[in-house]
């Protein structure tokens, strides 16, 4: 009998999330990556310009998130 595992851990998904806005974030401050990538404010693409919104107006506590969550990845986990 196949057991029911988690196919995906909630700390991953953490780490996903709080690179992708960091990663957006760094994109709106290239001049080239910003028109290239975050020219769209809606649809699929918009999920990058959300991102990066996201990344630089809560830049302090995404900068938090980012300490707690390594910690936990190195130390806890």
């Amino acid at each position: 009998m196949i057991s029911n595992s988690c196919m995906y851990s909630l700390d991953g998904i953490l780490v996903f999330g709080l690179l992708f806005v960091c990663t957006c974030a760094y994109f709106k401050k290239v001049p080239r990556l910003k028109t290239w990538l975050l020219s769209e404010k809606k649809g699929v693409w918009g999920v990058f310009y959300k991102a990066a919104v996201i990344g630089t107006r809560l830049h302090a506590a995404v900068a938090i998130a980012c300490v707690v969550m390594a910690f936990y990845v190195l130390f806890i986990k």
